[in-house]
């Protein structure tokens, strides 16, 4: 235990002695950690904001007028029990009329039309799926049960008209596609910068250090006691950078809300950051003295041989 006290006081003068070369270690592992933390958020953000996308999203199918509701209820049925399916609302021929003379009761000439005439409205299906890339299935389903229900006897198909925004939902899946790839290639670029550059503050440490360690090995030091303030070194600069990371993600958050006011479906990021910040916090010490640490064994395995 005592010798442990002294490995980590040896470490910490180390550390502040050294102050100006291990500046360089928590600058990078600041910045790494900081993107870490905006990844963390900016996930959460893109994710509300892209359900909140996907919910507005579906399949509108239109059915013949003339068919029998029994059809339309066995339809609504078949597409419940698929998979892909997540909800399916039915809204009936009145509705739908109803609906239409909402949106052109300024038309008094269409209204008029309308009054000479029988309803012209079928019923109609808006179908949401679990999930954007489903869409594309829950379609082809659609198209094989009209023809299944031509193809039975009927001179016409039980749908009239299949409609949903593919554009919308193919730019969504990209979006979603290509966050994920940016975030996780930045991640990665950055926790290999910060293992170099701490490696190499570790190595000058090291350097610089050289005739104290030759005492050290003259007067019988052991091993874990001549290598342990290297470490202690390497875990100081990533609790440091933790902890100047989760300050500047505070105001990072307020800008973002600033700038994404009214965006739909996402939600309060600096809200989030204050309720979760014990969460983020240990993430982000986690992260930094997982680097500060694998970086400090990397050194002392090239450069410090006792």
């Amino acid at each position: 235990m005592i010798k442990l006290k002294r490995v980590i006081k040896s470490g910490l003068t180390n550390f502040w002695r050294n102050s100006a070369v291990a500046m360089a270690s928590i600058l990078v592992l600041t910045t790494t950690l900081f993107v870490v933390g905006a990844l963390i958020l900016g996930s959460i953000f893109l994710e509300s904001t892209l359900t909140g996308i996907k919910d507005r999203v579906d399949i509108s199918v239109t059915l013949e007028p003339a068919i029998n509701l029994t059809l339309v209820e066995d339809l609504k049925l078949e597409l419940e029990a698929l998979p892909e399916v997540k909800t399916v609302i039915y809204t009936s021929p009145d509705e739908e009329l109803a609906t239409f003379k909402e949106r052109h009761s300024d038309n008094p000439l269409l209204m008029q039309s309308l009054e000479e005439v029988d309803n012209p409205f079928g019923a109609r299906l808006a179908i949401l799926a679990t999930d954007p890339s489903q869409y594309d299935a829950v379609t082809t389903f659609l198209n094989n049960y009209d023809q299944r229900s031509t193809a039975g006897g009927s001179n016409f198909g039980v749908i009239d008209q299949i409609s949903y925004k593919k554009d919308v939902v193919d730019k969504l899946l990209a979006i979603i596609d290509t966050s994920e790839t940016i975030g996780l290639t930045i991640s990665v670029l950055l926790i290999l910068l910060s293992i170099l550059v701490t490696f190499n503050t570790i190595a000058l440490t090291i350097y610089i250090s050289r005739e104290e360690i030759s005492v050290m090995r003259l007067v019988g030091a052991d091993n874990p006691y001549i290598r342990g303030p290297f470490i202690v070194e390497g875990i100081t600069a990533g609790v440091i950078a933790s902890v100047i990371s989760m300050f500047l993600l505070y105001p990072a958050t307020l800008w973002i809300r600033s700038v994404t006011a009214g965006v739909y479906g996402g939600i309060d990021l600096v809200s989030y950051y204050v309720s979760h910040f014990p969460v983020i916090f240990v993430i982000l010490l986690v992260s930094g003295i997982i680097l500060g640490t694998v970086s400090s064994v990397l050194a002392i395995g090239r450069y410090l041989k006792v």
